[in-house]
């Protein structure tokens, strides 16, 4: 058996950040993703352009870096700060990045103190994009952005919504806390500064299920479980950390949504079996972290189901709902790709915990399973999570009690090792 161990900082070490802001309206926003840095603990130097100064003034960025601030090359020219500032830098992100920055960046321009910062850096570079619509989708920033991704920077999807004006659509900044978990995760992977394994999933495409389905018997009352959507959300997070393009399908899950994700949210068994397979089509893995009903009324109430007088029950029919995973699985949509499906199990006197995961791993013919021990209730709804991860190939590696991104990270770990 193979243990999983995470690896933290240096005790009493401080990573170091550079925080790029580039010219748009959204600069503002950048203000509570650096706040967010520096309350926790990471020494952040604030690098904008002149345009970013035009809507969020230096003193504003000194205030809450602690630092000085300068978009000038030519600023205390002795330390060499268009060097400096990047090479002693564990991470960077440009929160927001405007079209202009991302075509500077894809083509090595260094006219200012941010893409010299840019071409200097040998840490993980995360670029948060916002523009409008049409400048996201025009063939100029998708090959842009497609350069970027395939030096291995994590270019973020945009979220949609309210743009500048009356205007909408995608090209919004993501929420600076989603930001903000990107980069830390990033962060605590440890990655070598020389070493661009922190983008490992760049290029590869994931659907990430999540979150519990329902199943109606009437229009208030459903059959569902306690399944939160925490470990599924996690995973793909931490999948965009890496890179990678996702998919995620969330039954009845009430969390914010991920930054850089396309979220397809369903409600039933039957929904979420159709967005799976849609999203599998195309996809290089499939993690399967949602908790689907067993079973379903195979018929629900138009009106609300009411107690009799007598004291008596009414009698509900219930047929299986299809296995996604199994289907999933023995169906592969696509050649070389990786299945992965969960089991949260109890134990009993059939079998240990342990027991029924190999059982289920062979029966679902999924490439690896993720067994939790739930007794008593545990897992759901807990920020931490331990696991062990079941290999078709006979691997059993333990992962003891972390975040649940740390599970994630162990999870995709052992995806990427079975990827053609």
């Amino acid at each position: 058996m193979t243990t999983v161990t995470a690896g933290t900082p240096e005790e009493g070490s401080r990573p170091r950040l550079v925080l790029g802001v580039s010219g748009g309206i959204a600069a503002y926003k950048a203000c509570e993703l650096l706040r967010r840095f520096t309350e926790s603990g990471h020494d952040v130097t604030v690098v904008p352009t002149a345009a970013a100064l035009r809507f969020v003034g230096a003193d504003t960025w000194a205030a809450l870096s602690g630092k000085p601030v300068s978009a000038e090359v030519w600023h205390d020219v002795h330390q060499v700060p268009h060097v400096r500032i990047g090479q002693s830098a564990d991470l960077v992100v440009v929160a927001p990045a405007t079209a202009d920055l991302l075509a500077k960046a894809a083509h090595g321009l260094a006219d200012d103190l941010l893409t010299n910062t840019l071409l200097t850096a040998r840490c993980p570079v995360v670029f948060a994009p916002a523009m409008h619509t049409e400048m996201w989708e025009h063939a100029a920033t998708i090959a842009n952005v497609a350069t970027l991704r395939q030096r291995g920077a994590v270019v973020i999807e945009p979220a949609e919504g309210r743009l500048t004006g009356d205007d909408s659509g995608k090209g919004r900044l993501p929420d600076p806390l989603e930001i903000f978990e990107i980069c830390t995760q990033i962060l605590a992977r440890g990655v070598d500064r020389l070493d661009q394994r922190w983008a490992d999933l760049a290029g590869r495409s994931v659907v990430v299920s999540a979150g519990g389905t329902r199943e109606y018997l009437d229009p208030v009352r459903f059959l569902g479980n306690r399944s939160s959507g925490l470990q599924g959300y996690a995973l793909a997070r931490t999948a965009v950390a890496r890179g990678a393009e996702v998919t995620l399908v969330a039954a009845n899950v009430s969390l914010p949504d991920p930054a850089g994700v396309k979220v397809v949210r369903v409600e039933t068994t039957s929904e979420l079996r159709d967005a799976v397979v849609s999203a599998a089509a195309g996809a290089d893995a499939v993690v399967m972290a949602a908790a689907p009903a067993d079973f379903r009324p195979v018929s629900a109430s138009d009106t609300k189901l009411k107690k009799a007088d007598d004291g008596s029950a009414p009698t509900i029919e219930l047929s299986q709902n299809p296995d996604i995973l199994k289907e999933i699985a023995h169906d592969r949509l696509r050649e070389g790709q990786v299945v992965v499906g969960f089991a949260a199990e109890t134990g009993d006197d059939t079998g240990t915990v342990l027991e029924l995961g190999r059982a289920k791993l062979a029966r679902k013919g999924c490439d690896l399973l993720v067994v939790n021990d739930v007794s008593g209730g545990a897992v759901f709804g807990a920020p931490d999570n331990q696991a062990v991860i079941l290999g078709a190939d006979g691997a059993v590696i333990d992962v003891p009690l972390g975040s649940k991104a740390a599970l994630a990270h162990a999870i995709w770990d052992q995806v990427l090792a079975r990827m053609p």
